[in-house]
């Protein structure tokens, strides 16, 4: 088994008919089918990006049902603390590559203060964030749009590094159908344990996460009750110690979770209702 910091592990017998891909995506594929945690992911995500002289590399998730604010999960191979003295200008989010590409159209984006003339017009503010950004050592890279889930989410995984436009355009053509399929697959398999990891990592008991697959089919505080056998008072309190357990501060982020967890009730058992939206809409 491969495990995070150790060195390759012996590769399976590959069939003739798995060879006809570059060397270097062959090599990614086969370390990941023997991960087995988002950490173990994480690590072979960010070893690619390095062979690549790509070593800034950012994952970000989130709901579409929540424009993107509150994301899912997060991991930066770098220090993004700089990046706080921005955080309060709602502006440079708003214009963010996740919320101005990522979370609408699912085509790779060149990214980088060396791009900039071929991205929309931006406000000079998020401008500045390209600047220190390069000045860190980030000047050109690529991210790539995620989907998954229904209700899907919008995520985003980009490597970035110090080089020149002409220079990124090489990494891209040698390279580009590699970091395209790693960053769906490695994204596909990263969102899968994480779902297994999640209730450990939380201490989400199992009635809790059936609560949580409740909300998450759209049923109303007096529906839930009804299921539990417990007063909509009493659900009200289960919701908030939920809220508390997972870090969510509404229902539309708790069904969200929900989805990304795969805790769903049968949709074919009485008392439930899959496509209540009301549920989803409303903070409680």
């Amino acid at each position: 088994m491969w495990h995070a910091g150790e060195g390759p592990a012996p590769r399976r017998p590959m069939l003739e008919a798995e060879r006809h891909v570059p060397d270097l995506l062959q090599w990614f594929l086969t370390e990941l089918e023997m991960t087995e945690t988002t950490e173990q992911v994480w690590q072979l995500i960010v070893r690619l990006g390095r062979t690549l002289d790509l070593p800034f590399v950012d994952l970000i998730a989130s709901s579409l049902q929540s424009a993107c604010r509150r994301p899912l999960f997060v991991r930066s191979s770098h220090d993004t603390g700089w990046l706080e003295a921005f955080g309060s200008d709602a502006e440079i989010g708003r214009w963010s590559y996740l919320r101005g590409h990522a979370a609408a159209h699912l085509t790779p984006i060149t990214i980088g203060l060396e791009f900039l003339s071929e991205y929309r017009v931006l406000p000079e503010r998020r401008i500045e964030v390209l600047r220190e950004a390069a000045r860190r050592r980030m000047r050109a890279g690529v991210a790539f749009p995620l989907r998954q889930g229904t209700p899907p989410r919008a995520g985003m995984l980009s490597f970035a590094g110090d080089h020149s436009r002409r220079e990124m355009l090489a990494i891209l053509h040698a390279h580009g159908w590699t970091l395209s399929t790693a960053a769906l697959l490695g994204h596909q398999r990263f969102a899968a344990c994480f779902a297994r990891e999640f209730p450990l990592r939380r201490q989400v008991t199992e009635k809790q996460m059936e609560l949580l697959g409740l909300i998450g089919s759209g049923l109303h505080d007096k529906d839930i009750a009804g299921v539990l056998e417990i007063s909509v008072s009493a659900v009200r309190q289960r919701l908030q110690a939920l809220c508390a357990r997972t870090g969510m501060t509404s229902r539309a982020e708790l069904a969200a979770l929900a989805m990304s967890l795969g805790v769903l009730p049968d949709p074919l058992q009485p008392g439930t209702d899959p496509s209540g939206p009301e549920a989803a809409r409303c903070v409680f």
